[in-house]
This record gives C-alpha cells, structure tokens and sequence, in this order.
C-alpha cells in the first residue's frame, strides 16, 4: 500500500516538473552576419578555414542545406526576417528604403508574449528599430573600426554614442553585457546578435591582420568564366574581382572619410599592409592582366575570411557564457546570414543574383533536447521567409495571418511535414543601381531554376525580356542555360506553371518595366 502511494506520488510529481518544463519558454539567440557565404563556413566547406565555434553549432544541432533567401541583398533580407512577407508587401524592396515599423513584426509578438527583446549590431532598415526593449545598433552600415552606435529603449530617448575597438568584437561585447547585466533574468529573452561583417570592404581585425599571409587560398573553378553560357546581364555587372575592385577594398588606399584609426591602430594595420602593398606595385607595372586578377583575388579572399574568423571567435564566446551560466540548456542558438555571396566564383564578388552562390545562406540551429545534435536538413527548402514564424514556434506564440513563411519547429523535430514547399519564389529589384545587376525574378526546386530578366536594360531606351533556364544536378555551377533546348521543353513548360502559380500565391504584383527602382507601399 506504501509502495503503491510513493508510486503515485512520483508519479504526479514527474508529471508536474514535465508540465512546468513544457510551459517553459526558451530563449531564443539569433546570430546574424553580412554577406557570409556557405564556402567560408566548414561546417558546409573546410576548403578555406576552419570555423570551430560556427561548426560547434551544427555539430549539437542541424545544420539546413537548402535555405534560400527571398530578395538576395542587405535590407530587404532584414525586412523579410522582421515580418515573414516578401518584399513587395513588407514594402522593403531595396537598400535605401526605410522600414515601416508599423506593420507586424515577430518581436513585437514575442514582446506581447512575456519575451524581453534586444538587437545589439547591424539594423541597416534605416529606421528606429521597432519591438525591441533595448537596442545598440550601428548607423547605417558601419564602420569596421571605431563605430557610432544608436542606443535606445522601447518608447523611450536614444542617443549616439561613440565606441573605440573593432566592431565585430564590440558587437560580441555589447550582446555579452546585456546577456550577464541589463536582461530581466525572470523572462524569456530574444536577443538578435548581428555581425557587420565580413560585408565590404573586409577590413580584419588587429589579431588577424597578417592571418594567412603565408598561405594561397585555391581559386573557384569558375573564377575566369566569361558568362557566355548566361543571359545578357551576367556580362553587364560591374563585380568582377578583376575590373571592379577600388582602391579602398584592395587595402591600397583606405578612405579617410570610412576609416577613422586610433593611433595604435593605424600603426599596426600600417605595419601588416604597407609591406604587402610595396611589394605588389613594384611588381604591378610588369605583370599581366591575369596577374593581378589573382593577386586581388588574393588580397579580396584573405580579407574577407579574416573578417569571418573575428566573428567565429565571438560566437565562442557567446556560446561560452551560455554554458558557464546554465542558460545553454534552454536556449535556442541559430545561426545565419543575410544571403549567400561571390567568394570569386564566376569571377565576381557581392551577390544580388538568383545563382546558387548568392541565393543560398547559411542555417545553423541548436535546440538542445529537441534538435538532434549533427543532423543535417538536405531535402526540404527552406528560408528567411520563414525566420519569424520559426522564431514565434520556438515560443509557442501563434505566427500573424499576414506571415507567408512556414516555421522550421516541425524539421527541428526531425519530422517531415505534409504539403511543405517544393519550389521557391525569388525577386531581385535594385536596378539601376550599384553593380548593375538586372532585374529578375525566377523559381527552384533545387533541381532546376528558372529566371526571367525584365524591366530596363542596361542600353537606354531597350527592356530586357530574356530567360535562363538550369540543370542543376548536371551542371551545378549554372554555366550553361539550356532555355529553349529541345530537351528541356516539358521541364521548361512546368517551371513556367510553377512560376506563375507561386506569384499568384504571394500576391506579387504585375513586373515593373519602369525606368525607375520599383518601391510598394
């Protein structure tokens, strides 16, 4: 009968702390970076650098092989992750829009659910950030060095402060003291923790600044391509590693009016660069054209991946403390950017295009006891257009009837959804406009791509209406467009179906053939 009546109780109080640990609501960390690519990330690709602390989260949780942004370019992918709409109807499209902060957006919901919220680093939406009960965030895109930051609270005064050190590791600074000091410890917390870098012009910081300069980083298979094999515009862009590198991002010249050094930084970046940059034009006049591209292929990837390693040494730290002060166990760490990028490939830099290397970013997610550690998502697309309402699963609060994304919770779970996505809408509008890339819009299914470039061309007066069409398991890199090809006529025929359904489906407007950058209310 005692037996019987202790059995009981433990039952009951097993089923209590289960009903107390369900009810629990994670925190939440999302880390974000600018323009950090899959081929500077070993987790993905450990032919470039080793990334231990960005690996450690998809060593504990899954890592996403196929997630793909909606908009391939800074602002309007922050627009996107705010709100879970595309950016015809967040009203976003561009970078130099400012977002409306009256629409909504997954903070101000997780707020309304018992969340604290914080975004400690890059905003770049232009406007005062919105739903956040604290916020440091730096002033347009930054510097790397020395930044201004604009500090405020919810409904309350901002102010400008000035901040002296390397920006990535102030970011880590500020997101560690308002993790151990400012944050109501009684409530849930999202803090967004987003990276400048390693966005243009890839300036490394003092522990990394002669990193790798006893090495050679292999160049992309496709680094001389002359684009014959793609539609007009791919010849037309002004990003080629070759032609269209100034002086400020080859370290050969730094711009007083971007770079405002402390003393002792100047002498030590003086220290790592004026060497390399004597040696290189004593030589210059003498080599070839093929020559120097290799060089400032050279300089360009060095530096960028410099840049990564300083935020992969903040991650750790980040993932640190959660361990030393028992919050890792109940904190959900993801980890992405704002889009894919050029590490050389095609010959270019930057990004914009719907190619593989541009539309497809980083996804790491670590929900301990609920994800399994070293899985790895390579059948279902997935994007930041899903962000917000994975973001809002994680709390338990019910996504807005205006999100069109869909929340990731099912696949951490290692479940298989019914009915999820199988192709992917994507819109690029930013033109004309730095780098000259075509407007264009197009679908995937990971299998084959299908892209349409309309509105102005690049010779005044004349409209672009041309299609491109890839086999993506026969030829990866998208070097050949096999539109029209005999061969491909019922594949191209379905993807033209798919096109216009998913337009149909999010609602996209009519393309704009205007001279002038659309914009939508």
């Amino acid at each position: 009968m005692m037996k019987s009546l202790l059995s009981i109780i433990a039952s009951l109080i097993f089923l209590c702390l289960n009903s107390i640990q369900a009810s629990d609501q994670p925190n939440i960390i999302f880390i974000f970076t600018d323009d950090h690519c899959k081929q500077a990330l070993s987790a993905y690709d450990d032919s470039r650098m080793i990334t231990p602390h960005l690996d450690r989260i998809a060593e504990e949780g899954m890592r996403f092989d196929k997630c793909y942004v909606t908009n391939s370019i800074c602002g309007p992918s922050r627009a996107v992750i705010q709100t879970g709409k595309h950016s015809h109807l967040n009203g976003f499209v561009r970078n130099g829009n400012s977002f409306d902060g009256s629409q909504v957006t997954f903070p101000k919901l997780l707020r309304a659910n018992g969340y604290q919220t914080a975004v400690i680093g890059k905003w770049h939406l232009k406007s005062t950030p919105v739903g956040f009960d604290h916020y440091d965030v730096l002033i347009g895109q930054g510097p790397y060095y020395n930044p201004q930051m604009r500090t405020g609270k919810l409904d309350g005064e901002q102010r400008v402060e000035e901040n002296t050190g390397y920006t990535t590791d102030l970011i880590t600074q500020k997101s560690l003291s308002w993790l151990k000091e400012a944050r109501d410890s009684e409530k849930p917390f999202m803090l967004m923790y987003q990276h400048k870098a390693p966005h243009r012009n890839w300036m490394p910081g003092p522990k990394y600044l002669t990193w790798l300069d006893d090495q050679e980083i292999a160049l992309p298979d496709t680094f001389f391509d002359d684009w014959s094999g793609k539609a007009t515009p791919a010849s037309r862009q002004t990003m080629t590693v070759a032609k269209h590198m100034n002086q400020h991002d080859l370290k050969l010249q730094l711009s007083k009016r971007h770079v405002q050094f402390t003393p002792e930084q100047r002498a030590a970046w003086n220290a790592a660069y004026e060497p390399k940059n004597r040696a290189f034009l004593e030589k210059r006049a003498s080599m070839t054209d093929r020559e120097i591209a290799l060089w400032q292929y050279q300089r360009y990837v060095k530096d960028y991946l410099r840049c990564v390693k300083s935020v992969d040494d903040g991650v750790g730290e980040i993932l640190d403390f959660l361990d030393e002060s028992g919050l890792a166990a109940n904190t959900v760490v993801i980890y992405s950017s704002d889009q894919g990028w050029f590490l050389g490939e095609h010959g270019w830099y930057d990004k914009r295009w719907m190619y593989e290397e541009s539309l497809v970013t980083p996804l790491l997610v670590r929900w301990p006891g609920v994800t399994k550690p070293g899985s790895i998502n390579d059948q279902h697309i997935v994007s930041n257009l899903d962000f917000a309402q994975t973001f809002l699963g994680i709390a338990g609060v019910e996504a807005d009837p205006s999100m069109q994304g869909a929340s990731l919770v099912p696949l951490l779970k290692g479940q298989s959804p019914e009915g999820w996505r199988e192709s992917f809408y994507y819109h690029f509008y930013e033109f004309p406009a730095v780098h000259s890339v075509a407007r264009h819009h197009g679908v995937t299914n990971g299998q084959h791509k299908l892209i349409q470039y309309y509105g102005p061309s690049h010779v005044k007066g004349e409209q672009y209406d041309e299609w491109e069409l890839f086999d993506l398991q026969k030829d990866p890199d998208e070097l050949t467009n096999v539109y029209d090809a005999p061969a491909y006529n019922e594949i191209q025929q379905a993807m033209h179906a798919e096109l216009d359904k998913l337009m149909e489906n999010y609602q996209v407007p009519p393309l704009d053939r205007g001279p002038e950058v659309p914009s939508f209310p």
